[in-house]
């Protein structure tokens, strides 16, 4: 996704943003809602969380808490790419905005304390 996102930026001729761009979730944690660090051709940040699968484009796939507040509170700077046919034939494509904007979401997994 690192090289994608470079190769955007190059070929719109911002080669410098292209050498920012950052898998965050690799060198500041993963606790930041989002991936990889990149940026939009005007130099405005863009927030990328990554959802990969190697079936279909329409798979479901799990979304944190975290990742959802994220994309609820920076909006505008966050895209989701859903990249699909992974083993095969790669493809993504992009969701921009809050994630429950575009997806329909479905609880899946449950916190349990113990003595209630």
């Amino acid at each position: 996704m690192l090289e994608l996102e470079s190769r955007r930026l190059h070929a719109a001729g911002k080669k410098s943003l292209g050498e920012r761009v950052e898998h965050v979730a690799a060198t500041q944690g993963d606790g930041l809602g989002f991936d990889v660090l990149s940026f939009e051709e005007d130099g405005r940040e863009r927030l990328i969380e990554v959802k990969t699968t190697s079936f279909g484009e329409l798979t479901p796939f799990y979304v944190s808490r975290n990742e959802l507040a994220r994309s609820r509170t920076d909006a505008a700077r966050y895209q989701l790419y859903r990249v699909f046919g992974f083993r095969d034939r790669p493809r993504l494509f992009a969701i921009p905005g809050a994630i429950d904007g575009a997806c329909r979401l479905e609880a899946a997994t449950y916190l349990a304390r113990v003595g209630g």
